[in-house]
């Protein structure tokens, strides 16, 4: 009988002697509430019940997405095969930052070593594309690095992470527009920027462009005109373009080589890293720009035929690649011409009129025009679908979630951010633009690692419609934990679980033979060495708290690097101590979460060596994080401080997941000692304001009197 009273064995009499003492546990706030209703123990109760609103916001701010049961179901068209998506991630990563960014880095700020910044931006991208390709074939839906944090870590942070990664597509396309209009008036010598100045107008605004670059606002207007018309033209569009500049490249290389001269990184012009190792590091940041474009494959992994097997392998093969292809043309660039001579706006093209071959600087700046129009229909593409799954939520305004039901494809969000675009690339020149857009992609790419780590040692529990769990894989089975919970009904009929008092007092043994463990439990042959100290914890509590403990040491370790020596200045021996503790503090966080039992049956991709690959690539993220300006922080911190106020706005108040939290939200396990040593145990459901059921509360009052007046049962 689920409303019998359990008896537990005997626990020392409170301090009140003959009362007895109540013990009040509510299971959604995850405390214990001790008291008694006839001594000075029941103020502690009642002061940590006061704290019962905060604890209700901070489970509003954390809840995780609730998935439907049929991942596949969608409103859009899944229409697009392996080899769209892989040119779509080819398109998203070889535009501008091969055209443009390799000169701009390698002439202010790396010199011929920007070969080794790509190696380095390259390898910190592979690490984050892993983590991407497993969520997107894992949770086939739209949203990209906003959707896998929802799913996994919290609300709060999914949302902050779309927010940011809405602003990284918006300075992408206005950027790549801003490139394209400096490409293309270099082809006719800056006539449209001299006529612009002299006829328009021209300003000296700090943080802003010279001239409003009408070009680049108008090439954003008419992509988003195409964009409209759906996936299918879009990936149409996209087949042309990247077929076009994958010819181009190849022109460029083979030819590059033929007029490559060794000299160019001899020490008569400055050497191979003039700016040393930091400037090196420095350039890996600024180059993860160029890699960022892998996300549209998790973007449209939603309008994917087959995506458990089409976005692993489309991201595999488009990033190695755009890897290629960077690392090889940066050579040529720097081979070809000093690299203190390059024309940061038109590099490439402008390599070959030097060296007398104006018909190839002309074929390499058509080249270089297409490009960019492939990496424009990327991030104009990414962002409305990004936009769209925000609003499906109920995070961000719902105007911007209905979808064309001709075209099947978010037409206000795209018109609407479209224009945004423009307005950036109107006013705003291309190094402002990319240097801002580096830090929310490296914070998006961290988020997405941790939750790989937080999702691969969740209990193995769907988080879907109909269901109260918090994981996303509807293919594991229950941990033995959640099987010694006690089932019982509510009010509504809807069955809940519960942990009993008894558990967490430890009075349940639990087996020490086990050879395979739940996910998220202790190793079995970790047991004789942690049992004792974490043992006793939820599957997945201490991996949680470890990721958390991982990503505090990696920000540690990486301000002691980047800070250390220069900004603050420590000794040496104050910079070795600090180093040393921050390191083993990260690799003990790594060796505690490896401790734990995974998901190991997975039919999809999984990131493979988790939790190394999750955490290096948290480590690499945050490193590149704190090698950008402090200019950049503070627009970052301003930018999160308006995504706060739209949340708290808006956001909060009209998620989704808060319409699925029907009342009674609350089960309180009653537990009363007698005085004769025994624990007695009830259970009753709590209303929203805190009141208990009266019903359940008379039926479990007169099981608790029936159990009083039987002392001896146990």
């Amino acid at each position: 009988d689920q409303t019998e009273p359990r008896v537990a064995p005997s626990l020392p009499d409170c301090a009140c002697q003959g009362h007895g003492r109540q013990v009040n546990q509510s299971i959604s706030l995850n405390t214990i509430l001790p008291g008694c209703s006839t001594c000075n123990c029941e103020a502690m109760a009642t002061r940590v019940g006061g704290c019962a609103p905060a604890v209700r916001l901070c489970q509003r701010l954390n809840r995780l997405k609730t998935l439907d049961e049929d991942m596949m179901a969608t409103s859009l068209n899944r229409c697009l095969s392996t080899l769209d998506l892989t040119l779509l991630g080819v398109g998203g990563m070889v535009g501008s930052g091969l055209y443009v960014l390799t000169g701009t880095v390698a002439k202010d700020m790396v010199g011929p070593a920007i070969v080794i910044s790509f190696v380095f931006a390259g390898i910190a991208s592979l690490l984050a594309a892993f983590c991407y390709a497993e969520f997107g074939a894992r949770i086939p839906k739209t949203g990209s690095a906003y959707m896998f944090t929802y799913v996994s870590v919290g609300e709060i942070w999914a949302f902050l992470i779309g927010w940011n990664v809405i602003l990284e597509n918006m300075i992408g396309g206005a950027a790549v527009a801003r490139a394209w209009s400096g490409y293309l008036d270099s082809i006719f010598n800056h006539t449209i920027q001299n006529f612009t100045e002299t006829h328009i107008m021209r300003w000296d605004v700090p943080f802003l462009a010279n001239y409003p670059d009408l070009m680049a606002a108008g090439i954003l207007v008419v992509a988003s005109f195409f964009i409209s018309f759906g996936v299918q033209v879009s990936s149409y569009l996209n087949h042309i373009f990247s077929t076009i500049s994958m010819v181009v490249i190849a022109f460029i290389l083979v030819f590059g080589f033929m007029l490559a001269e060794p000299v160019n990184w001899s020490q008569k012009e400055g050497g191979f890293a003039p700016f040393g190792l930091s400037g090196i590091l420095s350039g890996s940041a600024t180059c993860f720009y160029a890699f960022v474009g892998f996300d549209v494959i998790a973007s449209s992994c939603e309008e994917a035929k087959n995506p458990q097997k089409a976005v692993p392998i489309a991201t595999a093969i488009s990033l190695a690649i755009a890897t290629t292809a960077y690392i090889l043309v940066s050579m040529v660039l720097t081979l070809m011409v000093p690299w203190h001579t390059l024309d940061p706006n038109s590099a490439l093209s402008d390599a070959f009129f030097r060296r007398g071959y104006s018909w190839a600087g002309v074929i390499v700046a058509v080249g270089s025009i297409c490009a960019m129009n492939t990496v424009l229909l990327s991030n104009l593409f990414s962002l409305p679908r990004i936009v769209y799954a925000m609003s499906e939520d109920g995070l961000f305004f719902s105007f911007f979630g209905r979808v064309n039901p001709i075209t099947k494809v978010p037409v206000n969000a795209i018109l609407v951010f479209g224009m945004l675009m423009a307005i950036l690339a109107l006013i705003f020149d291309l190094e402002a633009l990319v240097q801002f857009l580096s830090i929310g992609t490296l914070l998006a790419y961290t988020f997405v690692a941790a939750s790989i780590i937080v999702l691969r040692f969740q209990p193995g529990k769907a988080n879907t419609k109909g269901t109260s769990s918090t994981s996303p894989n509807p293919a594991a089975g229950p941990s033995p934990v959640a099987l010694e919970s006690h089932t019982i009904t509510d009010g509504v009929g809807e069955m809940k679980e519960y942990e009993s008092f008894s558990d967490k007092l430890q009075l349940v043994e639990r087996s020490e033979t086990q050879e395979r463990r739940g996910v998220g439990q202790l190793r079995a042959c970790w047991e004789p060495y942690l049992g004792r100290l974490i043992g006793d914890f939820e599957p997945g509590e201490v991996v949680a708290f470890s990721v958390l403990a991982l990503m505090v040491s990696a920000v540690s370790l990486a301000a002691v690097v980047v800070f250390g020596n220069n900004q603050l200045q420590l000794p040496l021996w104050s910079f070795v101590t600090l180093l040393v503790i921050f390191m083993v503090a990260y690799l003990g966080s790594l060796l505690l979460i490896w401790a734990h039992e995974p998901q190991r049956n997975s039919k999809t991709f999984q990131v493979p060596l988790v939790p190394l690959v999750p955490g290096v690539s948290i480590l690499m993220n945050v490193f590149l994080m704190l090698k950008l300006s402090p200019l950049t922080w503070v627009r970052f911190a301003i930018w999160l401080a308006i995504g706060l106020c739209v949340y708290f706005g808006y956001g909060i108040w009209h998620s989704k997941e808060s319409l699925r939290e029907l009342p009674p939200t609350d089960l309180a396990a009653r537990y009363v000692v007698l005085p004769s040593g025994s624990l007695v145990e009830t259970v009753q459901s709590v209303q929203p304001d805190g009141q208990v059921d009266a019903s359940v509360h008379h039926t479990n009052t007169s099981a608790t009197t029936t159990a009083a007046e039987q002392p001896g049962r146990t």
